[in-house]
């Protein structure tokens, strides 16, 4: 399985419905929830300060860079060196609730409405792993890069290799259906909330941890 390369599934549906799809749903989603995007703006500024939102260059569509924005979940302080402190002694209590229930990726719907990314899909990572990828995982960069892609059958861990075959999956397998299915997922994962999302487990992708599993203790 690790050197077989997946082919990406083309079709009316993923190459001109699901774009219109992302359109109309995220513009929907954008004037539905502007009184909330205002109280979370507001409440950044109270909790974390300016700027209200984290941006940062990620690869998007065939490997693209693009900005994609986020609220954020830390604040910015640093050691007597000038140097930013530990993610996990950054990171607030109303920086963990809005990863909880995903709020603070409700930003990245404007980069659905503008094209850089689609509702489902895999997530768009860090740059600097793009050489680390193997052949067979390099196609997810093959579709738009999404708020979600949600393993439509439960897992038990969720490690690299675990994120990656899933993203391949979907990759061969994209539907209207499909899409269907895990937009309820990401809705029922926002409502209920994610103690994974609010801590972050993984230990950064190096190329050859697919396997590691995530550790509880640990923050990313």
């Amino acid at each position: 399985m690790a050197d077989q390369i997946p082919k990406v599934r083309r079709t009316l549906y993923s190459v001109v419905i699901k774009r219109m799809f992302d359109i109309v749903l995220s513009s929907i989603a954008i004037i539905v929830l502007c009184p909330l995007l205002l109280v979370i703006s507001i409440l950044e500024l109270i909790y974390h300060g300016r700027p209200i939102l984290f941006s940062q260059e990620r690869p998007g569509l065939h490997g693209k860079i693009f900005k994609i924005y986020k609220f954020r979940s830390m604040t910015n302080e640093t050691d007597e060196n000038g140097n930013l402190l530990p993610g996990e002694r950054r990171v607030t209590k109303f920086g963990k609730f809005i990863r909880r229930f995903s709020l603070d990726e409700l930003p990245e719907l404007f980069c659905i409405l503008t094209g850089k990314m689609s509702i489902v899909g895999p997530r768009p990572l860090h740059v600097r792993y793009l050489p680390l990828y193997s052949k067979r995982h390099s196609i997810r960069h093959e579709v738009r890069p999404g708020l979600a892609c949600v393993p439509l059958k439960p897992k038990t861990t969720w490690g690299w290799n675990d994120q990656f075959e899933n993203d391949v999956w979907y990759v061969e397998n994209c539907s209207f259906f499909v899409d269907v299915r895990m937009i309820f997922a990401i809705a029922k994962e926002a409502i209920i909330g994610s103690e994974y999302r609010s801590r972050d487990t993984r230990e950064e992708f190096k190329g050859y941890n697919l396997l590691e599993k995530a550790k509880e203790s640990k923050n990313t």
